[in-house]
């Protein structure tokens, strides 16, 4: 990948320009294409029947999109759809949805934790609903819906600079790889169950720059901080931003006074002016707005959700809604002090308890203990010979584990053979899958090393990894991962081997469970090209679900 960025936004008077050109463009084909939408239900299929719709999460007006939860027919895990539909006999948006297409495709190999991944780019194909252009297919992002975070009232300023950090650092790295992500609209973004927020519907508009994806930052901070979207396509059941005289979006510390200085600045520097197609006032890249947020997310620790609002907005049930934020309870308090005292008290205790221990050691036994000697000789005798026998016959037996999913695992580039993956894992030893051919070893030509990520039916400490391959002379790494989609440095070695027979056996040592596992590929086998075969993985562990 590229250094620098290869899509970024132009500045002046003549950016403003192109900016009203494209916003004039994109209200025509919008219009356009809602009249001729297709009637997509859940139950559809989708790309030959091999996607099947569930629940429609949100639609992206400006570029004609739909967001869709689906069913993968093929590998049976849930996928995240972009659909982008219009009229296909307008030579507009059909050059638009290609366009849209492409930049996912070239997304497809972009792996951060703050973005989920692109697995496929489609064209409609027959059997497809009228008006369906084409497809973007990613990870599923298990969580819930951004607005459902705010549903309740805004968030504690140090809770939001941590929760947008991922996706902050996402758009800086994507930014430096040459890519636009296009997080500025709400429903594309979505909070993990680990309480990050992550772009969960990729596919940027055709004419997004850089700038786009700084202004959805900001957007999206100014949301979590007011409960107010900033930019247009507002969604259904959040307010818009109020305006000031001169077009641009009053601060957040001007609706929520705690709310911390940078934060309200760093929000509105993102955002920019109204006629600017980038941003204004310094804030230009992800960096600078990661910069803030990570000073302020240190400061979240013991910060809740805060249920203030900008003054006006109506009561919800039983809680009255206030511009400040609650002053400390007093019975709180003094149930804290209470606690501690108690805890002041068992420690007085515990610290006597050891001193009076402590003095008997030193000061020893005062009568004779030679009797007690034998017997208590004897008895730690057999103390020691019993936790032997227990351990040998309780200890488990290493076990074959179920892969339930696999998939290819590059760090650049296109990813070999992909379709053909879960063979690995079909206990059919006469299936195979195969990497590409090259003309130099890894790590001097085309890629630095290959890998199948291995999803375990559940998880379990690992002992061994059998591996049934006739490329004699491919060395493996067999790492422990996190997920489906690791980060290689976050990925510990636990095992190496190298092919040498039918079926070879790789020791794995390690103290934790793990549900991934990633088989690296470091040599290929030599031939008259570089290349190696897969037959058969076996996983053997300990532990875990029965």
């Amino acid at each position: 990948m590229s250094g620098k960025p290869t899509e970024q936004p132009g500045a002046g008077q003549h950016e403003d320009t192109i900016h009203d050109d494209r916003t004039v463009r994109r209200q025509d084909t919008a219009s356009t294409a809602r009249a001729s939408e297709p009637r997509l239900a859940p139950g559809a299929v989708l790309d030959h029947g091999r996607y099947r719709l569930l629940a429609k999460v949100g639609s992206d007006s400006r570029c004609n999109a739909q967001l869709w939860r689906a069913k993968d027919g093929v590998l049976g895990r849930d996928v995240a759809l972009t659909i982008i539909v219009g009229d296909s006999s307008d030579t507009t948006q059909t050059s638009d949805a290609r366009r849209t297409l492409e930049r996912a495709m070239h997304a497809s190999t972009f792996n951060h934790a703050g973005v989920a991944r692109v697995l496929d780019v489609v064209s409609s194909a027959p059997g497809d609903p009228d008006g369906v252009l084409g497809i973007v297919i990613a990870e599923w992002t298990h969580g819930s819906d951004l607005t459902e975070l705010i549903s309740d009232g805004p968030l504690a300023p140090g809770t939001a600079a941590r929760l947008l950090q991922p996706l902050a650092a996402a758009v800086e790295a994507a930014h430096h790889a040459g890519l636009v992500l296009g997080i500025d609209h709400p429903q594309r973004v979505r909070v993990t169950g680990d309480g990050e927020i992550r772009m969960a519907f990729p596919g940027p508009m055709p004419d997004a720059g850089s700038g786009e994806d700084v202004r959805g930052l900001g957007a999206v901070l100014y949301l979590l901080l007011t409960g107010r979207w900033a930019l247009s396509g507002s969604p259904e059941g959040v307010s818009s931003a109020p305006a000031g005289p001169d077009g641009t979006v009053v601060s957040p510390r001007t609706l929520r006074p705690a709310i911390p200085l940078e934060l309200s600045t760093v929000a509105v520097r993102a955002l920019g002016s109204p006629e600017s197609n980038g941003t204004t006032g310094g804030v230009r890249t992800g960096a600078a707005v990661l910069r803030v947020l990570e000073q302020y997310a240190q400061q979240e620790v013991g910060e809740a959700v805060m249920h203030s609002a900008p003054a006006g907005v109506e009561a919800r049930g039983n809680e009255i809604w206030q511009r400040e934020d609650p002053k400390p309870d007093p019975g709180r308090r003094r149930k804290l002090i209470y606690g501690v005292g108690a805890v002041g008290l068992v420690t007085l205790f515990v610290v006597s308890w050891l001193a009076s221990m402590l003095i008997g050691m030193f000061v020893g036994p005062t009568e004779p203990s030679g009797p007690s000697e034998v017997v208590g000789n004897e008895q730690d005798d057999s103390s020691q010979r019993q936790p032997s026998r227990s351990e040998e016959s309780s200890a488990p037996e290493p076990k074959p584990v179920a892969v339930t999913d696999s998939d290819v695992f590059v760090t650049e580039q296109d990813r070999d053979n992909r379709d053909e993956i879960d063979l690995v894992h079909d206990d059919d030893p006469a299936t195979s899958w195969q990497t590409d051919g090259y003309n130099d070893q890894l790590g001097t030509g085309f890629k630095s090393g290959i890998g199948i990520v291995l999803t375990l039916d559940h998880p379990v400490k690992l002992t061994e990894v059998d591996v049934t391959s006739p490329s004699s002379g491919t060395e493996l790494e067999v790492r422990a991962a996190s997920d489906d989609s690791p980060r290689l440095s976050d990925a510990p070695v636990i095992g190496e081997g190298e092919i040498r027979e039918e079926t070879t056996s790789i020791p794995v040592e390690t103290d934790e469970t793990t549900s991934h596992v990633l088989v690296w590929i470091t040599g290929l086998s030599p031939g008259d090209r570089y290349s190696s075969q897969i037959d058969e993985i076996e996983v053997h562990g300990i532990g875990g679900q029965a």
